[in-house]
């Protein structure tokens, strides 16, 4: 059976029980407070903190993890990509007091102490600017670290941005943008079973992700504009076209169309004398 860690609490954990359900691998837990899931047959999560899941996977203890890429490169631990979850979107950032004349990252004073809870990258990325800094760990609340005088920069995750401006802090450079990624175990990727597996994972997540950028669109259009209407909705390899029951002037014609253009294509149908158009979700969506 193969194992994938997945975070035990927060906007991770519930982005990805979602995902892993839409996919068909939805978690059956024995009780609320149970670590442990069945995933189906084939597959079990255990849930542990995101920040560990790196290190779970690289050990082997699973063969697969959900976590952030910041998490991922900040432990820096021999781990293989799988696959870009897009969701939990966030950048780690620089920044100092709003009354900072600091306006980029190359203009923070030698020696100035930085609060992070991302010691390794902060460090590693300072040095590539060719700053020298003091580290400050923290386990948190970065934020207020100029405030109580511990340090002059903070490194830290941010989304909107409006935590910064809430504690009179201001951006002055990105050090990485991060989303959920899947991740694997490198000896498990080259074993043939557990890549069989880990592919199988990997399908099932990707058709959910491209189902969310599409949508379902079905039309009666005039048999004499068919050509102009395969110009319109191409679909994946050409418009589905069915006989509508009359069997005269009309046909129904069905596509896969990008979200962002669903609005111009119904317009551009309208005006081809299309009538009874129908937009719907799609749930997974297979190449």
């Amino acid at each position: 059976m193969l194992t994938i860690a997945l975070p035990n609490k927060g906007r991770l954990s519930e982005k990805s029980l979602e995902l892993f359900e839409r996919a068909g691998l939805k978690a059956e837990f024995t009780s609320q407070r149970a670590l442990v899931a069945a995933l189906g047959p084939d597959f079990e999560a255990i849930f542990v903190r995101a920040a560990d899941i790196p290190e779970f996977v690289a050990d082997g203890a699973a063969q697969a993890g959900v976590t952030g890429a910041d998490l991922v490169a900040e432990s820096a631990r021999d781990v293989t990509e799988l696959l870009d979850l897009e969701f939990g979107r966030c950048r780690l950032v620089v920044a100092v007091p709003e009354g900072s004349d600091v306006g980029e990252p190359s203009q923070v004073p030698p020696g100035s102490r930085v609060a992070t809870s991302f010691p390794r990258l902060t460090s590693s990325w300072f040095e590539s600017l060719g700053v020298p800094v003091e580290i400050a760990p923290v386990s948190g609340s970065a934020e207020i670290a100029p405030h109580l005088g511990v340090a002059d920069v903070i490194v830290d995750l941010v989304s909107t941005g409006s935590t910064l401006r809430v504690n009179h802090l201001r951006e002055v450079g990105t050090v990485m943008t991060s989303t959920a990624r899947l991740i694997g175990n490198g000896a498990a990727a080259e074993d043939p079973v557990r890549r069989q597996q880990l592919d199988e994972v990997v399908a099932a997540l990707e058709s959910v992700l491209r189902a969310q950028r599409k949508r379902y669109l079905m039309a009666n259009v005039p048999r004499a504009r068919l050509d102009e209407v395969k110009a319109v909705i191409p679909g994946i390899s050409g418009p589905t076209i069915v006989e509508v029951a009359d069997g005269g002037a009309w046909v129904a014609a069905h596509a896969v169309v990008d979200e962002d253009r669903v609005f111009q294509t119904i317009a551009r149908l309208k005006a081809l004398g299309a009538e009874g158009i129908l937009v719907t979700r799609i749930e997974r969506l297979m190449p």
